[in-house]
């Protein structure tokens, strides 16, 4: 890892600060928060100096542990395909990678916000770095039905249904008759349905529902929660179901209503319940200016006060955070509801360093472990909302909420969670006020998840896999195991399915159900909404409180699967199941037969190597850190570091085993470098790979992912994409 020059560098103790870091900590988040400066940095002095050492040697087991399974790989090669596999689970129980199972234990978290603990919907997950995105992020909480129907493709442009410039009546029409069969399914009248409604009102507290001449109410007259406007004539209905809120929104003036029997313009979805403002995979920040941008988005989600100025369609457009909703109660009382979604922050995991501030223990000036410093920084940031003083609040139990990535077993659990700890007492925070999020994205964290959970149990809020990245660490674990089969072919092998339910198994387990979200992770196709409704309802359908959608339109339409599904039933079903097989999730994906034709292989190479491409060209030279990203059949794709690690990763595997030579690598990544050229034509900031080769730091990092990917720690994609990009900007 490079050294950042510490020319003008402030020094606190063993600290030598870049100027951007201290000087925002310093002056616009210290006096804002009421922390004492000296009492701030002299207690990050300290635990800086107590974990550091510790990180590393988390780290140096990390590598250990695979130099032996390495070895282990190459003294017991595969026979067509298959391993030895009881010899196999003995050795890595030997080697202490499969750790021995403690009693039953519950989690006892406490003061967890309802969004997480009691209610199941989407969430959503966005780059904090840019501010106009963490900002729509935080307002999808609610969302427009009939936007969000029409215009994506879950209404066909069949049958002059299209999408026009203007209005297109006869897709509006279908919009509408999608969204009262919605209602009809979820919100059933004790008769009639939807379509016949020509009126609501409010009488006694109940909500009565005019149909012509004749009246009726709701089948179940306990879902319906309050209305706005008078009871005689109300603007909106608030309906409840699985927790879950809508608003049929009312407005006989307006285009849509004024065509609409009951007057109906809208429903309004409660959607994106959560969202992770992120700072990982989907955020390049590589320096103290990109950090502090980073930084300075969150300190002003947890104070309220954050706002983007932007241009759209010719307008100049102010975006800020959304103000809580008021209804009337059917008891004639105040009913408030959240108007944001709840923010958890995703802190940055324990294998990179960062040059926004420089750490000597005695042995020269190195760069901060990041996640140490995100582990101090950002609780920091939110005091205000912790302590209750904001307007606008964020969690309303006192809590914030830290999701912790890629890390591998109990005892990096562990190490963060005496992380968190420290870093309450720095700041005089009551204990456990620091809630942790547990991604289940690595081999050696998914067969140890139950001990791990057990080390954050009065922390955890959250475990979510995530396959892409548990793929990555799949292959790159058993690199010397063998080839590995086709991309598209990874979920169909036994340890993908075993993965996902053993996650929920072992969440139920251990208490999760009332305490924290099992997750399921992302729908990479934002253009196919249509298929997301078809598929995507399996996650709840598996016990999944939570799951992962790539824009606020995404949770508008996933919030209709969590009508469907009552979360807290599945689960309830679920506890009695029997486990998901270990055996099975130490299955490793190899190929039986490598007999692919040139062809075959020529087309997963190519497909690799521009999604590759695709994504890092962006990374390396603009600091896009998530985009939609075109496929290599031009279908746009939610690209972050987690889909870069799996193809980087799955072309190494091939190169390693002989499917592939380096030349034909090389010759592909050219190919499809000029595709990627083409693809990004209309970008007036894009930077060309293809017209000069040798001189790309993108192409080359590219390049480097893969034919450096074995020796990257645990096929991570974030030292050699840091480099480049710092290189890239020192070059500027």
């Amino acid at each position: 890892m490079s050294q950042a020059s510490h020319t003008n560098r402030i020094q606190k103790g063993i600290l030598a600060i870049d100027p951007q870091m201290y000087n925002f900590i310093e002056n616009e988040v210290l006096p804002k928060v009421d922390v004492d400066s000296d009492s701030y940095w002299s207690g990050f002095e300290k635990i800086v100096k107590e974990f550091t050492p510790r990180n590393k040697a988390l780290l140096a087991t990390r590598a250990e542990l695979q130099a032996k399974i390495d070895q282990w790989h190459l003294d017991h090669p595969a026979k067509n395909g298959k391993i030895d596999y009881p010899t196999y689970k003995q050795f890595l129980q030997d080697i202490g990678y499969l750790l021995p199972e403690g009693d039953d234990f519950k989690v006892t978290t406490e003061n967890v916000d309802d969004e997480i603990a009691r209610i199941a919907g989407p969430q959503l997950v966005v780059p904090v770095l840019n501010a106009r995105y963490a900002l729509n992020a935080t307002n999808a909480r609610w969302g427009s039905l009939y936007d969000a129907l029409y215009g994506t493709d879950v209404i066909s442009e069949d049958d002059g249904q299209e999408i026009t410039r203007s209005y297109n009546t006869t897709r509006g029409e279908a919009v509408v008759a999608y969204a009262k069969n919605f209602l009809d399914e979820n919100f059933a009248l004790a008769s009639g349905s939807y379509n016949d409604v020509t009126g609501f009102s409010v009488v006694d507290g109940q909500l009565e529902v005019a149909q012509g001449d004749n009246r009726t109410q709701l089948q179940d007259t306990s879902k319906f929660d309050g209305y706005k406007g008078k009871a005689s004539s109300p603007t909106a209905i608030l309906l409840e179901n699985n927790n879950l809120h809508l608003e049929i929104q009312i407005d006989p003036n307006s285009p849509v209503g004024k065509a609409d029997p009951a007057g109906i313009k809208d429903l309004l979805m409660e959607a994106a319940l959560s969202a992770i403002q992120d700072c990982e995979d989907s955020v390049a920040a590589v320096d103290a200016e990109e950090k502090v941008e980073a930084y300075r988005n969150w300190f002003g989600l947890m104070n309220g006060d954050l706002e983007e100025t932007f241009e759209k369609n010719g307008k100049v457009l102010t975006r800020t955070q959304n103000p809580d909703r008021k209804y009337t109660s059917p008891d004639g009382g105040t009913l408030i509801l959240p108007g944001r979604a709840l923010l958890l922050i995703r802190n940055v995991g324990h294998l990179m360093q960062h040059p926004s501030i420089l750490v000597d223990l005695g042995d020269g000036q190195e760069e901060i472990f990041e996640g140490i410093m995100d582990g101090l920084v950002t609780p920091l940031l939110t005091i205000n909302d912790i302590k209750g003083n904001n307007k606008l609040s964020n969690s309303r139990k006192g809590s914030m909420y830290i999701v912790k990535p890629k890390m591998h077993g109990p005892d990096e659990v562990k190490f963060t969670n005496e992380l968190f700890a420290a870093s309450e007492d720095n700041l005089n925070l009551p204990r456990n006020s620091i809630k942790m999020g547990i991604m289940d994205e690595e081999r050696r964290m998914t067969v140890n998840l139950k001990e791990a959970i057990r080390q954050a149990k009065e922390r955890v809020i959250f475990i979510n896999t995530g396959f892409l990245d548990r793929t990555g660490d799949e292959m790159h674990t058993s690199m010397n195991a063998g080839p590995f089969v086709r991309k598209s072919r990874m979920k169909l092998q036994a340890w993908q399915p075993a993965y996902e339910q053993w996650n929920v198994d072992i969440g139920l387990e251990t208490g999760l159900q009332g305490h924290a979200q099992i997750g399921k992770g992302m729908w990479a196709r934002p253009d196919n909404m249509k298929d997301m409704l078809e598929t995507k309802i399996a996650h709840p359908q598996a016990g999944a409180n939570t799951s992962w959608v790539p824009s606020p339109i995404g949770a508008t339409l996933h919030s209709m699967h969590y009508h469907a599904v009552n979360v807290h039933e599945v689960q309830d079903s679920l506890k009695s199941r029997e486990r998901a097989n270990i055996d099975d999730i130490l299955t490793i994906p190899l190929v039986l037969d490598t007999n692919w034709t040139e062809e075959e292989i020529q087309q997963e190479l190519e497909n690799n190597a521009q999604g590759i491409l695709g994504y890092v060209v962006r990374w390396v030279n603009q600091g896009v850190g998530c985009s939609k990203v075109p496929n290599i059949d031009n279908v746009g794709l939610m690209e972050d570091r987690a889909t870069l690690r799996i193809s980087s990763q799955h072309i190494t595997n091939w190169l390693h085993h002989d499917i592939v030579s380096e030349q034909q690598v090389m010759d592909a990544m050219r190919r499809m470098a000029k595709v990627v050229d083409e693809q990004n034509a209309g970008d007036e900031d894009y930077m060309p790979m293809a017209t000069d080769f040798d001189n790309s730091y993108a192409f080359k990092a590219a390049c480097d992912l893969i034919f450096k990917g074995r020796t990257q720690p645990n096929g991570y994609t974030e030292p050699l994409l840091h480099k480049a990009r710092r290189d890239l900007k020192a070059s500027i």
